[in-house]
């Protein structure tokens, strides 16, 4: 397999130091919080005599708040930097035996430690263990009331965001008709994945959309310096090289779940509503809790529900005009029509719970880079048209895209959307990593800037 010629990032680097020390345990004091207040409210439903399946879900609950107490909680801050990886116990799910290879291989290069090992290991499947070695827990999401309560709170960008692909809607005929259109708005759509704004679309009239062109090239302009590697020109000219392909989104990590999850509805909506190119799109989730807020099959299913709510966003509803709603609740159930005709699916099957076992979502939540794909999930690799990430290696700034992927340069069309919000950055040359290191030291990790990287890779068979 493709091994890296430069080690992987740990926690001793900045970055990783205060995600250890200060992002780890309040998200597990979030988790035992969450636990917590969940035991106390099946207790009080219970009332005075609980029946048995009640008395074995509290008990399963308390345990689960004291392992995690064990797991990182209760350490020491000197036990965080000693401290030898424990195995992942044997929960039944997917990972554990190659995690537990990859935490011994660790322990043998004296990299077993809190800080010494990549980050990877450190947290979210032992946590996920917890969970599915219960009955009663295991498809319980500890993150799921987080993921909801900000997604509620995101109504009024959801609501402008419906709006703005229903004016779309009215230009379909004038779009079609001009590539050169339409790549301003696939621009739009990338920067929506980005920094979750379209901006330049937002209340656009029919004169605006008729000189989309020259609108769009000079608002796109003032983002030029924040995208610090743009290939976006060249991944919309092999776009318009596909008729009816399939393209695959992988749903990554982010700390506003529930937007990016609405914007990747967006981005494929427009590439099968309004492009020649496109005519079905694979999402591809974790099948697990994962960073906070990745997506899982679960989330994948509910979102369409939770979006045609009339309750949902109760908070900012009052505030949205009738239009904007009959707008999203249009917008929603395309996507739902989508989902059945099957120009939306899931890579694994719709009602998967969490902890599912599947060669097509397994790769996902494994300790491996996207690099070994072809070798550790090669049903899943003959399957994707399209993936991302570099390995969470200290590359160079300056080395290429094609290098830092590793044999998936040359495997199939590849584009990385990433903003950057970790310590990994490719294809930035180094003059301009300097110059960012003493305008704003954090560029690499606060958000600001960001990185759009393609590769055509090969194609056959028009997939994208």
């Amino acid at each position: 397999m493709f091994q890296a010629p430069y080690p992987p990032y740990d926690p001793t680097d900045k970055n990783g130091y205060e995600t250890v020390v200060k992002r780890w345990p309040v998200i597990l004091t979030n988790i035992i919080d969450t636990v917590y207040r969940s035991n106390h409210d099946t207790a009080i439903a219970a009332g005075e005599t609980p029946s048995a399946e009640v008395e074995e879900k509290l008990a399963e609950g308390k345990k689960i708040i004291e392992e995690i107490i064990r797991l990182f909680v209760d350490f020491p801050y000197t036990q965080w930097m000693e401290e030898l990886y424990r195995p992942v116990p044997e929960d039944g799910e997917a990972m554990v035996e190659v995690y537990n290879k990859e935490l011994e291989r660790l322990a043998t290069e004296e990299k077993g430690t809190w800080f010494t090992a990549p980050w990877l290991y450190a947290d979210y499947r032992f946590v996920r263990s917890y969970f599915a070695k219960s009955r009663h827990w295991k498809n319980y999401d500890p993150f799921a009331e987080q993921k909801e309560s900000t997604f509620q709170k995101s109504g009024a960008a959801i609501y402008k965001l419906a709006t703005t692909m229903h004016q779309l809607e009215g230009e379909k005929a004038v779009l079609e008709s001009d590539p050169d259109k339409l790549e301003v708005i696939f621009r739009e759509m990338v920067q929506m994945c980005l920094w979750y704004d379209l901006s330049l679309l937002t209340h656009m009239s029919h004169e605006d959309i008729q000189r989309l062109q020259a609108v769009g090239r000079e608002a796109q302009k003032a983002q030029e310096e924040y995208i610090l590697k743009d290939d976006q020109h060249t991944v919309w000219s092999h776009i318009k090289t596909l008729r009816n392909a399939r393209v695959d989104f992988v749903l990554d990590n982010v700390a506003e779940l529930p937007m990016q999850v609405f914007t990747d509805f967006v981005f494929a909506d427009f590439l099968v509503t309004y492009t020649p190119y496109v005519s079905s799109v694979v999402f591809h989730a974790k099948a697990i809790p994962w960073f906070v807020s990745d997506v899982t099959p679960p989330d994948f299913l509910n979102t369409p529900s939770l979006l045609l709510s009339p309750s949902f966003f109760s908070e900012t509803s009052h505030a949205a005009d009738t239009v904007a709603k009959e707008h999203l609740h249009a917008l929603v159930s395309r996507w739902k029509r989508y989902i059945a005709e099957g120009k939306f699916r899931l890579g694994v099957p719709l009602d998967s719970p969490l902890g599912v076992a599947d060669p097509k979502i397994d790769f996902w939540t494994s300790p491996w880079p996207y690099w070994n794909m072809e070798v550790i999930a090669p049903e899943l690799f003959k399957e994707l048209t399209t993936s991302m990430l570099t390995g969470d290696v200290r590359w160079p700034v300056d080395t290429p895209f094609a290098t830092a992927v590793g044999p998936l340069a040359s495997s199939f069309p590849l584009l990385s959307l990433r903003t950057n919000k970790a310590d990994v950055v490719v294809g930035v040359p180094q003059d301009i990593a300097d110059a960012l290191d003493k305008k704003d030291p954090k560029w690499a990790v606060n958000g600001k800037y960001a990185l759009v990287s393609f590769l055509s890779g090969r194609t056959a068979g028009g997939r994208a």
